[in-house]
């Protein structure tokens, strides 16, 4: 399966999670924002989002600073 991840195509196998996607990107447990076809999907939900063909995801991490 194919998704747009930040704007480049990504091959995934099966059909994941928001969940399974974030941890496959190293980012579990930070603070991020997930965007699935431009609307942001809640924290709380991404185990039980699972994406399909063609979905395009943003990721964005939180910064910090001051």
């Amino acid at each position: 399966m194919q998704i747009q991840l930040n704007g480049e195509r990504r091959d995934l196998d099966g059909q994941p999670t928001i969940s399974d996607l974030v941890t496959t990107l190293g980012l579990a447990g930070r603070r991020i924002a997930v965007e699935v076809n431009e609307e942001i999907v809640p924290r709380s939900q991404h185990a039980a989002t699972r994406l399909t063909e063609g979905d395009r995801v943003e990721v964005v991490h939180a910064i910090g600073g001051g």
